[in-house]
């Protein structure tokens, strides 16, 4: 299912927050029922209270999947340790060294699959591989480099810019191997990766997400009831007037 959230009055969950697999880091702020939504749903894994080179922005500064996370080289060694102790040992934390700093923004994957930006370092490259166990391949989303930032998604499905043509979305879908479906989030915003974090049991959104775009969400991630019939059935028998 997909829950809708805020922190502190802002719908941007996926700025102050990272979800994967195996854990859910979470920025530390005032705002702890933003935390306590994460804690309720979450019981099968680890929620975090954690912040990287003392921002709260966390869910743009790192990259992870359930086999590692990648933190930016402005984390401090009393960040770092925290969040090696408090992630399950299976879970490899790797500092970067990297120009383009915001990880975030620049890396997005699942477990098996990584888009990363197309200036990215070949070393970072070497790296993504190694810690995060996937295969990388450099791309842009609707022209935009910035992919972590318009796309999102795990190993069920995605969700990317609502400008993404037919050809990109097709040849998207075939690299990253699960299907794709071009929308918005958050009543209309095109900053996917910023309005949304999503494993394979649940995803998070801001507050003003609108039903439809819950649904979409529901649909392609392939969460609780939301199977792909749904939209055909369910949906279509409230819509329309027999």
């Amino acid at each position: 299912m997909a829950v809708r959230a805020q922190f502190e009055g802002n719908n941007e969950v996926g700025v102050f927050s990272k979800l994967t697999n195996a854990y859910c880091l979470v920025g530390i702020g005032g705002s702890e029922n933003f935390y306590s939504v994460f804690e309720g749903e979450l019981e099968a894994i680890p929620v975090v209270h954690a912040s990287l080179g003392g921002c709260r922005i966390i869910g743009r500064m790192c990259a992870g999947n359930r086999h590692g996370l990648l933190v930016p080289n402005s984390t401090t060694d009393q960040e770092l340790q925290h969040i090696r102790n408090s992630l399950p040992d299976s879970v490899r934390v790797q500092r970067v060294e990297e120009r383009l700093s915001a990880l975030g923004n620049v890396i997005a994957c699942n477990d098996y699959v990584a888009l990363v930006h197309p200036d990215l370092d070949r070393e970072t490259e070497e790296i993504i591989t190694d810690v995060l166990k996937v295969e990388v391949f450099k791309n842009t989303v609707a022209s935009n480099v910035l992919v972590g930032s318009y796309c999102a998604f795990s190993n069920q499905g995605g969700l990317v810019h609502p400008k993404t043509s037919t050809e990109d979305l097709d040849e998207l879908s075939s690299l990253l191997q699960v299907p794709l479906v071009a929308g918005t989030i958050n009543r209309g915003s095109d900053v996917i990766g910023a309005g949304l974090v999503v494993n394979d049991w649940i995803a998070f959104c801001g507050l003003d997400t609108t039903a439809t775009e819950v649904a979409v969400i529901e649909n392609i991630f392939k969460l609780g009831h939301g199977q792909p019939s749904a939209i055909q059935t369910e949906m279509r028998d409230s819509l329309l007037d027999r």
